[in-house]
């Protein structure tokens, strides 16, 4: 409750936070254009990543739903 109250007061640190991910470059592969990132374990946020620093940089945007849906068909016996 308290953690949870002086976060919206003042906002996530960002101190924890997951290992740098860089996302596969596959063609049809979602066309992901996103760098090295890594993502606040507590609040979400994304990241970049510098790998030559080894250091934390600006928050990134997330790439947007390309709003296509797959489906798998199931066999019913």
């Amino acid at each position: 409750m308290m953690a949870s109250l002086l976060s919206s007061l003042f906002g996530c640190s960002h101190r924890k936070t997951t290992f740098p991910i860089t996302p596969a470059r596959r063609a049809g592969f979602g066309g992901s254009n996103k760098g090295t990132y890594v993502v606040c374990l507590d609040c979400g946020k994304e990241f970049g990543y510098n790998w030559q620093e080894m250091k934390v940089g600006e928050a990134v945007n997330p790439l947007p739903a390309t709003g296509r849906t797959e489906t798998v068909a199931v066999a019913h016996r």
